[in-house]
């Protein structure tokens, strides 16, 4: 299972509060993976320069079909604009048609509390799904 370890491009102050986000994202057809898993790794590229990114990591489950993404944030406003920005904005409309499912969940921590661990992402992801 390819592991993007967590990596923080801007790293927050002392006892401030940050935007977590983690998600699911499952892929239709094992035809696609390759596809999504290079544009993939074009968001995560932007993301390690996106002003306002805090940290983040991803897991790839090729076989699976399955991508986890876990990413903190100094707001909302920093990652609502990452999403909008090029390339992250033609990937989701690229790949909108090849999604099977896509799960999301965000909560708020205290910088110290970083890296969040893979398995409270997972935890809260499940009980969204």
């Amino acid at each position: 299972m390819p592991t993007l370890p967590w990596t923080t491009p801007n790293p927050p102050g002392p006892h401030t509060r940050v935007l977590v986000m983690a998600s699911r994202l499952e892929v239709r057809t094992l035809r696609e993976v390759p596809r999504f898993f290079v544009k993939s790794l074009a968001a995560w590229r932007q993301l390690r320069t996106a002003p306002g990114a805090v940290g983040a990591s991803l897991i790839a489950q090729p076989l699976r079909r399955t991508f986890w993404t876990l990413s903190a944030w100094e707001d909302r406003a920093a990652l609502d604009a990452y999403v909008r920005a090029e390339p992250h904005r033609s990937i989701m409309t690229s790949l909108r048609g090849v999604m099977k499912d896509s799960v999301f969940t965000f909560w708020e921590a205290g910088a110290e509390e970083l890296p969040i661990a893979w398995p409270e992402a997972r935890r809260r992801l499940a009980q969204r799904s």
